[in-house]
């Protein structure tokens, strides 16, 4: 008999190969020249010593398994923040738990808002649920609240909020945050991704800790990769209800975080030395890149992270593809965000003070071109 075209090999299921494929950053600098990569948020100070050190002894029994509940990372979290253990879980990165929440809580369907200049993983995940990504307008590259709640139908089962935003750099005030929780039925999902948080010096910001602590349908999640280094160990966690860990706990990987990962992440969480330094350097060099930038005659969105937003004239001659090109050319890799909805804009990391100032330096010379 002949088989007929779903038949003759295994088929993804209806809507996955309609999915876009999530794009990092470019790593790599012509042959050469030195790299100053630019382009993913990465701590310009490197991890903690001790971190580095914890991971190393760990190097030398890696025939044992991790613990699988990651007692010591989650304790290290809910010493240094003030939380409950049990509201925390840990994860392979805060992208898995993005990723396992969808699947967890949406369903073909459902529907999904995330804002239009959000991370671009949330519609991925979304998707892959079998669920519908709906947007939600920005107003002045910020969270709007309003355009969110406006949003929301029958059918809305999950509302992502990433506060601070990448690729923008703003923030929302916790009272907005407040105000759309409140607006919201309470069978849909919050989910506060506050991966930048510890860079924000505002005092009308918060994290969501108090948010979670109070309610039934908030989660909030936190990554390892920005401030503390550890973007290659990729860890992540979220603080959420008992009921939500409970359904989270029934699907997540038996060992999801690696033996290495919880050795460096405890280390990290307790050095608050090194905390501090990142983000005092980032205090330093954050205004200066603004200013530096904004007097070259480019608009910069106003940050609070450890990243900044640069807009390029639409003149063909210095947009933002010339300048990444010019840019890649001397060693300089930043981020194209085209697919954020910024077709003339990059994105730049706050770096070392070689790298901030080499940045200043070519874009005045490719200005002048």
């Amino acid at each position: 008999m002949e088989k007929t075209e779903d038949q003759a090999r295994p088929r993804p299921r209806a809507g996955i190969m309609d999915i876009e494929a999530y794009v990092p950053g470019k790593s790599a600098a012509p042959a050469g020249l030195k790299l100053h990569k630019l382009s993913s948020n990465e701590n310009p100070l490197g991890a903690s010593p001790k971190a580095i050190e914890a991971a190393r002894e760990v190097a030398a029994k890696l025939e044992l398994y991790p613990d699988g509940a990651a007692m010591r990372l989650r304790q290290s979290i809910a010493d240094v923040h003030g939380l409950n253990i049990a509201n925390i879980v840990c994860f392979n990165g805060s992208d898995e738990a993005l990723g396992l929440l969808s699947r967890i809580y949406l369903e073909p369907g459902d529907e999904a808002i995330y804002t239009e200049h959000g991370f671009l993983a949330y519609p991925i995940y979304v998707k892959a649920a079998g669920a519908t990504p709906v947007v939600a307008a920005e107003s002045g590259e910020r969270v709007d609240v309003d355009a969110i709640l406006a949003a929301v139908t029958p059918r809305t089962r999950m509302v992502f909020v990433a506060n601070p935003n990448n690729p923008t750099g703003t923030y929302v005030p916790f009272e907005e945050v407040r105000r759309l929780h409140a607006g919201l039925p309470k069978n849909v999902l919050l989910v506060l991704d506050a991966a930048y948080a510890e860079f924000v010096r505002r005092n009308d910001y918060e994290a969501g800790v108090e948010l979670v602590a109070g309610s039934e349908n908030v989660v909030m999640t936190r990554t390892f990769s920005k401030v503390h280094g550890l973007g290659g160990a990729r860890i992540g966690w979220c603080y959420a209800p008992a009921h939500i860990v409970e359904a989270i706990e029934r699907v997540r990987d038996p060992f999801n975080v690696t033996a290495t990962a919880i050795a460096a992440g405890t280390a990290a969480m307790r050095d608050r030395g090194h905390v501090e330094r990142s983000v005092a350097h980032n205090e330093t060099w954050l205004p200066w890149l603004t200013e530096q930038l904004t007097g070259l005659g480019l608009r910069v969105t106003p940050s609070v992270c450890n990243f900044i937003l640069i807009h390029f004239p639409d003149d063909g001659r210095h947009s933002a593809a010339a300048a990444d090109d010019y840019l890649t050319a001397r060693g300089y890799i930043l981020r194209r965000v085209a697919g954020y909805g910024f077709p003339n804009a990059l994105r730049m990391t706050v770096g070392t003070e070689d790298a901030n100032r080499g940045v200043v330096a070519a874009l005045t010379e490719f200005l002048k071109s």
